[in-house]
This record gives structure tokens, C-alpha cells and sequence, in this order.
């Protein structure tokens, strides 16, 4: 099933997103490779393409796992959280309708 992971940044994350961003994307491209990955990308904190020294309010992943519970775990386990980029994530079941 589809889940969609949205993780919200804390404060100072900018910094902290350069620091751990290149962990965070091997996972995502781990997803990608293994046909699960749907979609991935930061959200700016601004209405802008590259929000600059504005940085994001946070990030929105929807990848295919077999539990909410093993969702989860891999959004816990993810180094913007470890890193204190996100203060906070949320996990739940997403269901794709188009395109």
C-alpha cells in the first residue's frame, strides 16, 4: 500500500538539511530503485521555486510499504530526523488515483 510521510522542519533546519541531505537521498533513491517510490521533494517555506535563505517548512515522500507500521519505521529511522531537521513527522495511508 501507498503511505504518505510528511516530515516538518524544526527550527534551524536549513543548516541541517545540507549536513544530512545526501543520507536522506540515498534512501530515497534506495526506494526509488526497489519500484516504490511514487514521489518525493521538500516543500518552500515561501511561494517560490528556490525559496533561498527562506528554506522549507518541510517534506512530503509517498513510497509503498506493507504496513503503516513499516512505514513508520522507515520514516523514524530517516537521517532528518536524527539530524533534528524535522521536528516532527506524520505517516498515513495513501490511496493513488490518478493520473
Amino acid at each position: 500500500m501507498w503511505y504518505a510521510i510528511e516530515g516538518y522542519d524544526g527550527e534551524g533546519a536549513l543548516a541541517k538539511r545540507g549536513e544530512h541531505r545526501p543520507a536522506h537521498l540515498a534512501r530515497l533513491i534506495a526506494l526509488r530503485d526497489e519500484g516504490r517510490l511514487l514521489m518525493a521533494g521538500p516543500c518552500p517555506a515561501i511561494d517560490a521555486e528556490d525559496p533561498g535563505p527562506s528554506g522549507f517548512s518541510g517534506s512530503i515522500v509517498v513510497a509503498e510499504f506493507a504496513s503503516i507500521a513499516e512505514a513508520r519505521a522507515w520514516a523514524d529511522a530517516d537521517p532528518y530526523v536524527s539530524g533534528g531537521v524535522y521536528a516532527r513527522t506524520e505517516v498515513r495511508p495513501f490511496k493513488l488515483v490518478l493520473p
